[in-house]
């Protein structure tokens, strides 16, 4: 995955989001169309397509946002806006699933909204409409997250090659406009984009399926390393120190959070980390 957000942030300095997305999705349904004409009878049998729907909807959605947002902020930025996810999940989990929620954990929520805020810096100068899109795609992935966890009896490939499904139909209708006529090279990025795209969603998926989410989620904080790290020796972004105290308060309430989750016995729920 890390891989794959490298790719694109390089990508969508030149090509538009819409084009990218196209051509990213193209490749990974290349990828996946064996396994899909495998599966082929599975697309018939959907558990609530309506939620299907509206789940693909969300992913298409939140995509779009992540790499629109990483045209004008440096990635580190929007890493760290993302890395509040478990956190909103947690929150949203109370409110839509009606799952118990202890006041620790909701301490936890605060503190970790009180990171997000830390690293926005709000005021007229600094809450700007693509830090916006950002927080809007973090949204829709913790949506996307709760919606994977009704819907984990469906199979691997199917939430995979619906999801890029979704990012290719999206971006068929937004590519044509300001199209730019790929290199050989930018090619072989789309390609590569697509492809450890899709190793990353399906791996990913696996291990949830392995390990308690508890174990495997927290991995994604180490993101933002590596956001920092490639931002700067390829782009120059240098992230300010309010992003570096957001992103550590955000992830230290992350943490809490899955170990309090973990202690009451809730790690095996399966979601289904971005594609």
């Amino acid at each position: 995955m890390r891989s794959a957000i490298r790719s694109a942030k390089f990508i969508v300095a030149t090509y538009s989001v819409g084009q990218l997305l196209l051509l990213r999705a193209t490749a990974a349904l290349i990828v996946l169309s064996p396994s899909i004409w495998r599966h082929r009878g599975e697309f018939r049998r959907l558990e609530r397509p309506w939620l299907q729907l509206f789940r693909v909807i969300l992913s298409t959605l939140e995509v779009a946002a992540f790499f629109l947002a990483t045209v004008y902020l440096p990635l580190a930025d929007v890493i760290t806006y993302y890395l509040a996810c478990p956190i909103f999940v947690t929150a949203l989990s109370a409110v839509v699933l009606r799952e118990r929620v202890g006041w620790r954990r909701w301490s936890a929520v605060l503190i970790g909204f009180c990171g997000v805020l830390i690293a926005l810096r709000p005021s007229a100068q600094t809450v700007t409409w693509p830090a916006m899109v950002a927080l809007g795609g973090c949204m829709a992935f913790a949506v996307l997250m709760l919606i994977t966890r009704s819907l984990r009896a469906t199979p691997d490939i199917v939430l995979a090659s619906a999801q890029f499904a979704g990012t290719f139909a999206f971006g068929a209708v937004l590519a044509p406009v300001g199209w730019v006529a790929p290199t050989l090279g930018s090619l072989g990025l789309f390609a590569a984009a697509g492809c450890i795209s899709v190793g990353a969603l399906l791996c990913g998926n696996r291990s949830l399926k392995l390990a308690p989410a508890s174990l495997v989620v927290p991995y994604q904080y180490s993101m933002i390393v590596w956001a920092v790290m490639f931002g700067y020796l390829v782009f120059g972004d240098v992230p300010s120190p309010a992003t570096i105290v957001g992103g550590a308060i955000i992830i230290g309430a992350g943490f809490y959070i899955f170990l309090r989750e973990r202690d009451l016995g809730r790690g095996e729920q399966v979601v289904s980390p971005p594609v």
